[in-house]
């Protein structure tokens, strides 16, 4: 067990590398023409902040959290999701006093006690955008534009948008009632969970992967049909301007998110390509967090978006790209002079943007142009004594066999040429 990675854990490294470097690179450029500002938060909070952010009749708190108490007798948790703890943050910081909106984003690292399967790890990684200081819908727009954006940078065909509004208070009262009278008459139905869901937080039945219950509530009333006018006024917008933007959506009635937070828009980017776990990024509106987590009364919108299930995604629909790493040259050496000058030269070369190798474990002669072969050099050289003294090289290419005779001092002039 000490030489296995925890269940639900993975190393990446290797051939796993481009692929994470290339989407984290897409999101941080994106997110700055966007404006959005990136932001770091502990990967462990008081657990009373997700108790009182994420809801304590969801799965998350009733079942995945990570909790333990530390040395000071306090309750900590890893973090099962990002917006708490940026919302913590938004507060503790006094960020609402800044120009608004304040636009922030994380790619990080969370944590949650899951099954485990393809698309699910009990660490996973999340691109977040996290907007606070407006209760326009145009915020619920450009949030779920930034999502869309990045989908169409990737080239990914296979996901689509669906979009739910939830309502407010009042029109989540009318419609718990609706659901729970609908419930009712089908209690029996339901899976053991369900029916205690339906004492405490009927929506919650609806967020069930139990298929008997999805079966249940497949005719259940829909909470658009309970919003009042100034929620189906922020969700009609909404619509207008996403279609405006060009981005194409599905109305989806059983959206209803895991997080009790959310109010009003809720959404998800789905996929058919991973299996049952097809929700690649998912968030929504929650207008009353920040004041529920001892701030102002704030606007504010946010996703998340679960890296792993993004890259599985990608790799169904291209396959896994080839993992071939960059090696300009391998300087290799005899004799004791050769060893010590291809250290100093090697750095040499590296300063000057060269990728460039040396032996540093005292192979063999045969060994070390094995090894350049190995790591896929593009070009090798021996350093010797009389190369050293001579200040001379012979630089050849590994592909084609050539080779280039140069002044140890031009080297790095001559690979910079050689490799463009």
């Amino acid at each position: 067990m000490l030489t296995q990675a925890p269940k639900g854990t993975k190393d990446i490294f290797g051939a796993d590398m481009p692929a994470w470097q290339n989407i984290e690179v897409k999101m941080r450029s994106l997110c700055k023409n966007f404006g959005i500002e990136e932001i770091r938060t502990p990967i462990f909070e008081h657990t009373e902040l997700f108790l009182r952010s994420v809801g304590d009749t969801t799965d998350i708190v009733q079942k995945e959290m990570y909790t333990f108490e530390d040395k000071g007798n306090r309750s900590i948790t890893l973090r099962p999701e990002s917006t708490a703890g940026v919302a913590r943050a938004y507060i503790e910081h006094g960020m609402h006093n800044n120009a608004q909106p304040t636009k922030l984003f994380y790619i990080a690292p969370t944590f949650r006690y899951e099954n485990t399967q393809a698309g699910r790890q009990r660490q996973f990684h999340q691109f977040g955008i996290e907007m606070f200081g407006s209760y326009s819908p145009a915020l619920d727009a450009e949030v779920i534009s930034v999502a869309y954006e990045l989908i169409k940078n990737l080239g990914i065909e296979s996901i689509e948008l669906r979009i739910n509004s939830l309502g407010g208070p009042e029109c989540r009262g009318k419609y718990n009632k609706a659901l729970k009278d609908f419930i009712g008459d089908n209690l029996s139905k339901l899976c053991p969970e369900c029916r205690e869901r339906y004492e405490k937080n009927p929506l919650r039945v609806l967020d069930c992967k139990n298929h008997l219950c999805k079966e249940v509530i497949a005719g259940a009333p829909s909470v658009i049909d309970c919003l009042g006018e100034e929620c189906k006024n922020h969700f009609d917008t909404l619509q207008e301007i996403l279609t405006q933007m060009g981005i194409k959506f599905t109305i989806d009635p059983m959206i209803v998110r895991g997080l009790d937070y959310y109010t009003k828009t809720v959404f998800e980017f789905v996929t058919n390509t991973i299996g049952a776990q097809g929700t690649v990024c998912g968030g929504g509106r929650y207008d009353n967090l920040v004041e529920e987590c001892g701030g102002p009364k704030t606007g504010a919108v946010g996703f998340g978006l679960g890296m792993e299930r993004l890259l599985l995604t990608l790799e169904a629909q291209n396959g896994k790209p080839e993992y071939k790493p960059v090696r300009h040259i391998y300087l290799g050496s005899i004799g004791n002079k050769g060893f010590i000058k291809s250290q100093a030269i090697t750095l040499g070369l590296r300063q000057n943007g060269i990728i460039a190798e040396c032996d540093t474990v005292g192979r063999s002669v045969k060994a070390q142009m094995k090894y350049a072969n190995k790591i896929g050099a593009m070009y090798s050289a021996i350093l010797g004594d009389d190369e050293v003294e001579n200040d001379l090289v012979s630089i050849k290419n590994m592909e084609t066999g050539e080779i280039e005779q140069a002044r140890l001092t031009e080297l790095v002039g001559i690979m910079k040429k050689l490799i463009g």
